[in-house]
């Protein structure tokens, strides 16, 4: 049985002062992003700003910047630095879009969707899911809405949803959030056994519901 386990690790902002973010910031777009074929200008723009080093632990800031996943604690990863702008190419974020998210980890992913997105996110983890919602409206990001429940059954009193993030791993797609998925609306997610190899998986449903699946290029570990 599929288990989406949806931890939300609410970390503190650190300060690195010492450290040029700015430079390894750009640096990060033109030889991780841009070389890799990421051409939307909002997604490009957003991560020349977003500061990757304010949602790790302190130990790991010096590898912010990276080209890989970094554990942030419960299991859980910040997902290598491509596959958050690809996976938010691929869904092309609107304004006041609705938006579902599971596996919502760092927070990382969500500074990179409009602000007037509402965003509705499921977490299992009853210590963590009340800090989500506080978290983001800190940042300005105030069209959030958290419960605690299981993300692989969606939010189906708020459905259908303009796109769907996923960004914990799973076997296979789940039918609920297929189900969830507005008309003209798209879904990305990785799928694949756990602890191996995983393919970016797009899923968009058409005016008429018809539903296709498309394997996007590149693999992924995300859990």
């Amino acid at each position: 049985m599929l288990t989406l386990s949806v931890a939300a690790s609410v970390l503190a902002v650190t300060s690195v002062e010492a450290v040029d973010v700015g430079e390894d910031r750009d640096r990060m777009v033109r030889e991780q992003i841009e070389s890799r074929g990421i051409t939307n200008a909002a997604v490009l723009a957003a991560m020349h700003q977003v500061p990757r080093h304010e949602f790790v632990p302190e130990r790991w800031i010096n590898a912010a910047y990276d080209d890989h996943p970094l554990p942030i604690g419960h299991g859980q990863t910040i997902s290598q630095p491509y596959i958050v702008a690809l996976m938010t190419e691929l869904l092309q974020p609107t304004r006041g879009a609705k938006v579902l998210e599971v596996g919502t980890g760092s927070g990382y992913q969500r500074r990179f969707w409009p602000r007037s997105a509402r965003r509705f996110i499921p977490s299992r983890l009853s210590s963590h899911w009340p800090g989500i919602g506080g978290s983001l409206r800190r940042l300005g990001y105030d069209r959030v809405h958290v419960k605690q429940g299981d993300g692989y059954l969606g939010w189906l009193e708020h459905a259908p949803f303009d796109a769907i993030i996923v960004t914990a791993g799973a076997d296979h797609v789940p039918p609920p959030l297929v189900e969830q998925l507005k008309p003209g609306g798209r879904m990305v997610i990785p799928v694949g056994e756990a602890h191996e190899e995983q393919l970016l998986m797009l899923v968009e449903k058409n005016d008429t519901g018809k539903v296709t699946t498309e394997t996007s290029r590149p693999s992924c570990s995300c859990r």
